[in-house]
């Protein structure tokens, strides 16, 4: 429950995490990366919230509590430098978002325009350091599926329940990711002798912070919930 929340990556003077367990009287199974997903959405989002209370650009503000962590730093700027932060063309907007999980270290790029309230997801940089790895391809590949399962459960991925039993039946009436809605993806393997981390559900978390925090540099809008695609955009 508490997995990228009471681990999180950054030297901060100050930090509880606590956890409550709710019962809510109906079976529920895991989402790919477990609690990753969700405590990474909070950390990334309220680390860009920090960022612009300081003043700060959110690159610069994450890689001031890196210090003593040079790995993850050394991530954080190979994506910023990959995907030209701070750089975008005319009309779109950057978020960034850092995590470590399954002992794999990961930082993600996203670029997006907004445009009459859509959203539109042009281009996602990821650069990972996994440590030591047997087969590359299929690492980029994982990378690659984790990022678009992540797309579908940022943008359209909640469940309704009426009368105890669940809406969503099959594909025709839950949302996925269409093949003309997917972007551009870079990813960058780091190479390394550190030991080997997990690559299976790494890359979900951190496409939903990306995003949101993509979407705030676009309209000044904070999204604090998710699935993004149910909400309406605009400039406040």
């Amino acid at each position: 429950m508490i997995e990228a929340a009471v681990n999180n990556l950054y030297d901060v003077p100050n930090l509880a995490v606590s956890y409550s367990r709710q019962e809510i009287g109906i079976d529920v199974g895991y989402l790919r990366s477990v609690s990753h997903a969700p405590n990474c959405f909070v950390i990334e989002s309220f680390m860009d919230e920090l960022a612009a209370v300081a003043g700060k650009n959110p690159y610069d503000f994450r890689m001031l509590h890196l210090r003593k962590k040079p790995r993850q730093g050394h991530v954080l700027r190979l994506v910023a430098e990959r995907a030209g932060w701070g750089k975008p063309p005319p009309g779109r907007f950057q978020g960034i978002a850092l995590m470590e999980g399954y002992t794999t270290h990961l930082a993600q790029v996203a670029e997006i325009s907004v445009v009459g309230g859509e959203l539109k997801v042009h281009k996602i940089v990821c650069v990972v350091d996994c440590g030591q790895m047997v087969n590359p391809s299929i690492v980029e590949s994982q990378i690659e599926s984790g990022i678009v399962f992540g797309l579908t459960a940022a943008l359209w991925g909640d469940v309704t329940i009426t009368g105890g039993q669940v809406r969503q039946t099959n594909f025709n009436n839950y949302r996925l990711l269409r093949g003309n809605e997917l972007p551009e993806l870079d990813v960058h393997l780091v190479e390394s002798d550190e030991a080997p981390g997990g690559i299976g559900e790494a890359a979900v978390p951190l496409v939903a912070p990306a995003l949101c925090n993509a979407i705030f540099a676009a309209t000044g809008q904070r999204l604090r919930a998710l699935p993004i695609g149910r909400q309406k955009l605009h400039k406040t």
